[in-house]
């Protein structure tokens, strides 16, 4: 998602998109370690999600 999608959305819908994101960064971080996950690089465009939606929350 961009950053502009973010803006339009409510507050209840960031807070949920915030929680999906963590799950998947932790399941992308755990599998990693165990070897089962080729896509490292997921992980920091996560992170860069995770920092974009609490940027709007915080606003």
């Amino acid at each position: 998602m961009k950053k502009t999608s973010y803006k339009d959305k409510s507050r209840e819908d960031l807070v949920k998109a915030l929680g999906e994101r963590r799950e998947t960064l932790r399941k992308v971080r755990f599998g990693s370690t165990g070897s089962k996950t080729r896509n490292v690089k997921g992980g920091a465009s996560m992170r860069k999600d995770i920092a974009r939606i609490m940027t709007e929350l915080n606003k």
